[in-house]
């Protein structure tokens, strides 16, 4: 008997890859806020400690940690397998993300049936370093099979759509589409100039902004190669944690531009800093459908960006030729320093994207798929 038997409010089990604060992280906490006292959720990391977006968790939301859930990562032995699937059975719904917590998709069908657990929902929002180039065919194997019972995979882009159809064989009404959202009013705010801990905005300075997990696949020394170039009074502020920050620093010293490189660390409710910068931009080895990017838009920025996932399709058609190919840093040096040297284009670029924005990336359109998705496969309705 699963928990929805037993539970006045449904209970959601979330078991991610890491819960640092990066998109998708940051994605599941606005649901998880958007649900509110109607949902009790639980959270489990693929690697342990990496708790950063819970600090964004809204006062009163029901969650904890289960410090006794089997190990996300390991050999997929049947005594394992068994194990995660046996600490699934009191939820009433069961949500994974990414390739890091597919075993935990693979023990769900192969032990689902025998032990009556409750639906699970898989998303995939992106793919590790080791996989930017070219899928890897075992992995395509394992999905294929992992993903037999799962009664939906999300995916946020119209790229990860075509692979989930194509390469992971799955069937087309299990994939469903789900563009990421956010509160676009939230980022018209201007913001302090001392948002953000650490660094103050000062008057004539201008600056180039980015805001993600500083892990190798977001290539950011080679951001910082690409701003070197700019002259003062231009400043490169990368806000996020993650083990990338020495590299980072290393990159700057050798362009001896270390003085105009910014890392603030990690900073909770982006809407509050995001508009102090004048440009943003991303310099990944891939992606999908980033939310930082939406943010930025949202907040009336230009981006600098490689054309990875949807991000071309994502921007203003005034910002396209500032979308260039991925790993092309000589055309992302490029991009800066036509946007730098040119304030109105600056500003009609931005309110190009802001008008896109409002438009179609709206968190109320995202939270409301979620809500019928996931009220639907569980049998049980998340009250708006």
């Amino acid at each position: 008997m699963t928990g929805g038997a037993q539970n006045a409010i449904p209970r959601i089990l979330h078991l991610h890859s890491t819960f640092s604060a990066g998109g998708k992280e940051r994605r599941a906490v606005r649901l998880m806020n958007a649900f509110g006292k109607n949902v009790a959720h639980a959270v489990v990391s693929g690697e342990p400690g990496e708790l950063s977006a819970a600090n964004e968790i809204a006062h009163g939301i029901d969650v904890d940690y289960p410090d006794e859930f089997p190990p996300l990562v390991g050999k997929p032995t049947p005594w394992r397998l068994q194990a995660m699937a046996q600490a699934m059975a009191e939820y009433d719904l069961v949500l994974t993300y990414n390739w890091g917590a597919i075993d935990a998709v693979m023990a769900h069908t192969l032990f689902g049936k025998a032990i009556a657990l409750p639906p699970l929902i898989h998303h995939e929002d992106g793919f590790n370093a080791d996989e930017q180039q070219k899928l890897k065919p075992s992995r395509n194997w394992y999905r294929r099979i992992a993903l037999g019972r799962a009664s939906a995979l999300v995916v946020p882009s119209e790229k990860l759509e075509g692979i989930a159809l194509t390469e992971w064989a799955q069937p087309f009404g299990r994939v469903r589409r789900i563009p990421n959202g956010i509160d676009v009013a939230s980022f018209a705010k201007t913001p302090k100039a001392d948002a953000l801990r650490g660094i103050i905005k000062h008057p004539g300075e201008l600056w180039v902004g980015t805001v993600a997990g500083l892990r190798p696949i977001k290539a950011l020394h080679l951001l910082v190669r690409a701003f070197a170039s700019l002259p003062e009074p231009w400043q490169l502020v990368i806000v996020g944690e993650g083990p990338e920050v020495s590299t980072i620093r290393a990159e700057a010293q050798a362009h001896g531009i270390e003085h105009r490189v910014h890392l603030p660390g990690f900073a909770s409710d982006p809407a509050k800093f995001v508009g102090l910068f004048d440009i943003f931009a991303l310099s990944s080895q891939s992606e999908q459908f980033p939310i930082s990017l939406v943010e930025a838009m949202a907040a009336g920025l230009p981006a600098a960006a490689p054309a990875v996932g949807d991000i071309g399709a994502m921007v203003a058609d005034e910002n396209l030729p500032f979308i260039v190919g991925p790993g092309d840093i000589g055309g992302l040096s490029n991009a800066l320093a036509t946007l730098a040297s040119d304030a109105a284009l600056r500003e009609s670029v931005g309110e190009a994207n802001r008008a896109k924005a409002v438009a179609q990336f709206g968190e109320d359109r995202m939270i409301g798929a979620y809500r019928r998705l996931y009220s639907g496969i569980m049998g049980r309705e998340i009250p708006a």
